[in-house]
């Protein structure tokens, strides 16, 4: 078996905008209208964050986007490969979905076809079995992509995962982890946040119950307490503070999986803006904080930097003895900014 994943590869089909940034720094293929990506190197020589949004990605309006978060000694080239190869992934296998049920609908007969009007007309709902479907086949072919790669060690390396698909008035979002999604929401009071995805740590009763089924042991250290992280049967390694990832070669014999839990949000004129962000951030600013932070720049495009700046100057006060983690976000806002406060002074 040799190495097929490619991270010089094209990340999305050509014509559609994006903004990917990994540890090369920030990569523009055209202008994203209402997005921003942002990321800081925390307290370790090598950012292992990356990420990716995508605009026109599915359909004329569709948007894609993404954060990931790498772990262990190469965990910045898993995340590198993720942004790279997992767009590409997810549209070639909603595209197999798609046309699997184009040759069903064109093997019924005419009778059966009268019945079901969905092959001639699609609806919703099919469409979104046929993204949740892509998902899934799709962070499972990322996963045996990493295993395939021969000359580089992913035995105790790997990445989360947090992607977000707009399709319409359709969110879907797939997680894979501890990193986080969240919405901005207008309500009575002012814009509040509605977290959108449950960050998947061996504490929770369900992970922690699947990796010890597997024989991997769950517990935390003494100078963690409130921190249980996965442990191999017999040694006292590696110590994984989340529950499913990609790579991770030898936990994925003790529980740890690549299965990704997909939610569902469907999108009402009051949803604002969406917000990715791998755990740097989330471990020291919560929700509405940076519900605030975004309701508070000037340009859309600022979004994201402001966010993460907010998390580097809260690390340095909440948790100065600790190397800083690294923080990255990307921002799309679902209504226009300017919109949007015109319509709350209203």
């Amino acid at each position: 078996m040799g190495n097929k994943m490619s991270t010089g590869s094209a990340i999305i089909p050509e014509g559609v905008g994006s903004v990917v940034y990994d540890q090369q720094g920030m990569k523009h293929n055209h202008q994203i209208k209402s997005g921003s990506v942002h990321s800081q190197r925390g307290g370790k020589p090598v950012n292992q964050d990356s990420a990716v949004l995508c605009q026109g990605y599915g359909s004329e309006e569709g948007i894609l986007s993404g954060v990931f978060d790498g772990h262990g000694k190469k965990g910045h080239l898993v995340s590198k490969a993720i942004k790279t190869r997992l767009p590409l992934l997810l549209l070639d296998h909603k595209n197999k979905a798609s046309s699997s049920h184009q040759l069903n609908c064109e093997d019924e007969s005419d009778e059966s076809h009268l019945k079901d009007q969905s092959c001639s007309s699609p609806n919703r709902n099919r469409l979104l079995l046929q993204w949740k479907e892509a998902f899934f086949n799709a962070f499972k072919q990322m996963d045996e992509e990493i295993k395939m790669v021969e000359k580089v060690d992913y035995s105790f390396s790997g990445s989360t995962a947090v992607v977000a698909l707009k399709q319409g008035n359709d969110l879907l979002i797939a997680n894979l982890g501890d990193s986080r999604a969240i919405l901005g929401v207008r309500g009575e009071n002012g814009v509040k946040a509605v977290q959108l995805t449950t960050e998947l740590k061996p504490g929770t009763p369900e992970e922690a119950k699947r990796i010890r089924r597997y024989n991997g042991r769950v517990f935390s250290l003494r100078d963690e307490p409130g921190v249980p992280r996965a442990w191999l049967p017999h040694a006292q390694s590696p110590g994984m503070a989340m529950s499913r990832s990609f790579g991770d070669l030898v936990m994925k014999h003790y529980g740890i999986i690549s299965t990704p839990v997909i939610t569902h949000h469907h999108i009402t004129s009051n949803d604002l803006f969406i917000l990715l962000a791998t755990d740097g951030v989330w471990d020291v600013l919560s929700n509405e904080e940076v519900v605030s932070i975004v309701r508070g720049v000037e340009d859309e495009k600022m979004a994201a930097k402001a966010v993460v700046d907010a998390a580097v100057a809260a690390w340095k006060i909440k948790i100065p003895c600790d190397k800083r983690d690294d923080c990255t976000a990307v921002c799309y806002f679902l209504l226009k900014k300017d919109q949007t406060q015109a319509e709350l002074v209203s």
